[in-house]
């Protein structure tokens, strides 16, 4: 039995092994290259110094640090549980057996398939002043009386991005979901509509609780792309007006063009445990591991 266990394991690992080398040269070590370069004051044309934590002690009096980690913290709070409680919606009616179901899927799927820098290229047509479509609606059935210009101002630059964003990831989130949902078994439903459960409490006391493991997958990846939000940002507002709209990742981006690499690394390795410690949170409180063994 355990010269099978051991040829098993070794079989395993032999088929890992080129997801381990991958993972190795392209994650790890830019990782770790990251956190080295942060404690040296690497400016381009200037010799590169080690000087442990300044950079970090600097960012504690860096105000445009703040203003870009209050924005991504924001921006986070407010896109990932639209996207979680839109991704709950669009699941349940792709699960049921409606006309269209396959091109309707296809419709709700196709911002995904996007790629991010032309979905926010679209976004920015949409959102022009003097010919864009979001004007034009808002202005057809009378909502408002004059175009509004929506990347002119703080808050309606984080609105437009929100809304941009929702619109882009929530397929994403519907995608896991809906794998989760039909891994379900349907003699739970059955049994549940035999006792006179309406849908409410077949959703709440059924479909949520064991639709957790995949809500915590979709909310662990929606969670770190909405903290590293960037390409985004960078075509729609730059992180105008005034900085408002600058996430972690854009000025961190602004650091490294300018060659300023040991403070940019710095800012990255922030994002990096921002990212990794709600990694925790999310399989702590929700008990993942204990809910997929």
């Amino acid at each position: 039995m355990k010269t099978y266990y051991k040829e098993d394991l070794k079989t395993s690992f032999i088929f890992l092994l080129p997801v381990f080398i991958l993972t190795l040269f392209f994650i790890f070590i830019p990782v770790i290259a990251t956190f080295i370069n942060s404690f040296f004051k690497d400016i381009i044309f200037l010799n590169k110094r080690f000087v442990l934590f300044q950079n970090y002690f600097y960012l504690l009096s860096d105000s445009g640090f703040w203003n870009s980690l209050k924005f991504t913290i924001i921006f986070f709070i407010v896109s990932v549980p639209l996207e979680i409680f839109l991704g709950i919606i669009f699941t349940l009616v792709l699960n049921y057996e409606i006309p269209y179901k396959g091109f309707i899927r296809v419709c709700v799927l196709l911002p995904w398939a996007i790629p991010a820098a032309i979905s926010a290229r679209l976004w920015e047509l949409i959102y022009n002043y003097s010919y864009g479509l979001a004007n034009f609606l808002l202005l057809k059935i009378r909502i408002i009386n004059e175009p509004i210009n929506w990347l002119e101002t703080g808050f309606s630059a984080f609105v437009a991005l929100v809304i941009a964003d929702v619109w882009k990831t929530t397929p994403f989130v519907a995608i896991i979901l809906l794998a989760g949902l039909q891994a379900i078994p349907k003699e739970i439903y059955y049994q549940a509509v035999i006792d006179r459960a309406n849908f409410l409490q077949r959703f709440f006391k059924i479909t949520l609780p064991l639709l957790k493991p995949a809500i915590i997958i979709a909310l662990l990846f929606r969670t770190i792309d909405a903290v590293r939000i960037f390409d985004l940002i960078y075509v729609l507002t730059k992180g105008g007006p005034g900085g408002a709209t600058t996430s972690l990742s854009l000025y961190a981006y602004k650091y490294y063009i300018t060659g300023d690499f040991g403070y940019a690394s710095s800012i990255s390795v922030i994002l990096f445990i921002i990212s990794f410690i709600a990694s925790i949170i999310y399989l702590r409180v929700g008990k993942f591991r204990q809910e997929v063994l």
